[in-house]
């Protein structure tokens, strides 16, 4: 009678070669391992704690030189922002972006026994930072009632506080929400149609049978294309459309702006359909279209505004996430769509997408295969 076999040594062999294959399979390396702290990394990289902060900018001729303006930077709930011209100060005030314009004007008065500094501390404001300003206001006011204990005791008001705020088309969460999110489904939804219709069409020799035709060669492709991405526009009109009418977005000249943003979503769908040839082409089977569609499309889903203001990161990081195509498309689609700028105005955007469209197509060129 042969020896018994041995169940445990079975049992760790096959887990052994089992573990031994998840380890070779990129896939779930990728997915177990690198999102995970992809996702630990980014949110992690919010900047400070649950302190709120409010972001002030200075009036040209604030006293920066008294005891109260060092006293009000010097908290950690101020951030003062420098803009390069007013102009663009007050487009981030009326957006919301910007809580205030601080301006200190002092003055030295005198008492029966002493010299002391008197301040008018005015703060402008628009609408669209009013919740932001009934948390400020409160807290300058305890700052100023103990400037005045430390100088006079409480034996002399100081310092006078004062709003300056005027009304604005208030800046709505949807008007931050929507262009993101047609950014986010432009993203998946192109990739994902694009690269997969191309690899079976490869697969199943459609595209060898093409190419035999006296038909242009680049009209097979833009003919193809330009039928995922007709479906992607559809999606765009819907989202447009039930945003405006049914959850207030923000469309600032009307049918022009509409127009606008349908017109940088087929330039954004342009991009993406050269990014899903180019996985379409260099994947050795359709398992490794979804890495290679969330290797690509994840950090851009975090990291470019679209489900939230890069300013939360740190300095670097922001620089990092101005790298990224989805980040000007983002930006471009909310400055037209809320502020009203022509698509002309968006050049710097719209020439960041270019370069990336140039530089997605050459690679297509180089890497396209029929077969």
């Amino acid at each position: 009678m042969g020896s018994r076999y041995n169940q445990s040594k079975a049992l760790g062999a096959i887990t052994k070669a089992s573990f031994l294959a998840s380890l070779k399979n990129p896939q779930s390396f990728v997915f177990s391992l690198l999102f995970p702290l992809v996702f630990v990394f980014i949110f992690g990289a919010f900047s400070g704690n649950n302190l709120t902060r409010f972001n002030l900018a200075l009036s040209p001729k604030c006293d920066t030189t008294n005891i109260l303006f060092k006293t009000i930077i010097s908290q950690p709930f101020i951030v003062i922002k420098s803009f390069p011209d007013t102009i663009e100060m007050r487009k981030e005030l009326e957006k919301g972006k910007l809580v205030g314009i601080l301006d200190i004007e002092s003055q030295v008065s005198h008492d029966s026994t002493q010299a002391l500094p008197h301040f008018n501390l005015t703060i402008k404001s628009t609408s669209a930072s009013s919740l932001d300003m009934m948390q400020l206001i409160p807290l300058l006011e305890n700052l100023s009632d103990k400037l005045e204990k430390r100088i006079s005791g409480n034996k002399a008001a100081l310092v006078t506080v004062k709003q300056d705020i005027y009304n604005v088309r208030l800046y709505k969460t949807i008007d931050f929400v929507l262009p993101g999110q047609i950014g986010f489904s432009l993203l998946f939804s192109t990739l994902f149609g694009i690269a997969f219709t191309f690899f079976n069409l490869r697969e199943q020799l459609v595209l060898k049978r093409f190419y035999a035709t006296p038909v242009n060669k680049l009209n097979i492709l833009l003919g193809i294309g330009f039928s995922r991405i007709f479906f992607q526009l559809i999606n765009v009109l819907v989202l447009i459309t039930v945003g405006h009418f049914f959850i207030g977005f923000t469309l600032a000249h009307g049918f022009i702006t509409f127009l606008e943003m349908v017109g940088l979503s087929i330039f954004l769908l342009l991009m993406l359909m050269g990014v899903g040839l180019i996985f379409s082409s260099i994947v050795k089977n359709d398992t490794m279209i979804p890495l290679m569609i969330n290797i690509f499309s994840l950090p851009q889903m975090l990291l470019s505004g679209t489900f939230f203001s890069i300013s939360v990161f740190p300095e670097w990081l922001q620089t990092c996430c101005k790298i990224l195509p989805l980040t000007h498309f983002n930006l471009a689609m909310r400055k037209i769509s809320f502020e009203g700028a022509s698509i002309f105005e968006c050049w710097q955007n719209i020439g960041a997408l270019g370069l990336w469209t140039l530089l997605i197509y050459f690679i297509v060129w180089k890497v396209f295969k029929w077969e």
